[in-house]
């Protein structure tokens, strides 16, 4: 199913465009703009991250296809993606949470912190994916069921 590592990317990057633009919104003090579309961030982020866990889950992690000489660079830098991408998950829910409790300070401190991170994720999945998927053919993937039961 070639089209859901697509889909998905297309979800992240949507997310960080809605993040981007939120921003703008509380630069103008528009609270209520800013609030619908950060909103709108969170469900396209949750929305990349319920495709991928079952992208992973039922057809598998695609493995890096490219030259051998480049896994080592890949796989640096895979990581790295991995450690933004967590980071960024948890900065976004602990945002999200300050938010909603009305706890605004602490929630303007952080804000500008995860959003920064959260576009480097997105920037590094998007090259995730393209090396993946366009620029090197991807390699085998193996759904967790069969590498669980050896299929």
């Amino acid at each position: 199913m070639p089209f859901l590592p697509t889909i998905s990317t297309f979800f992240i990057v949507v997310s960080a465009i809605l993040v981007a633009i939120g921003w703008g919104f509380i630069a103008k003090g528009n609270y209520r703009a800013h609030k619908l579309t950060m909103l709108a961030a969170a469900i396209s982020a949750l929305t990349f991250f319920i495709l991928y866990v079952s992208r992973t889950v039922f057809i598998g992690n695609t493995s890096f296809g490219g030259p051998e000489e480049m896994q080592l660079y890949y796989t640096i830098f895979m990581v790295f993606h991995i450690i933004l991408a967590t980071t960024g998950a948890i900065f976004g829910l602990v945002t999200l949470f300050l938010a909603f409790k009305r706890r605004i300070e602490k929630h303007r401190k952080i804000g500008p912190i995860t959003s920064v991170i959260w576009f480097c994720t997105a920037i590094t999945g998007v090259v995730v994916y393209l090396l993946l998927y366009v620029i090197y053919d991807g390699g085998h993937s193996t759904s967790v069921f069969r590498a669980i039961l050896g299929g």
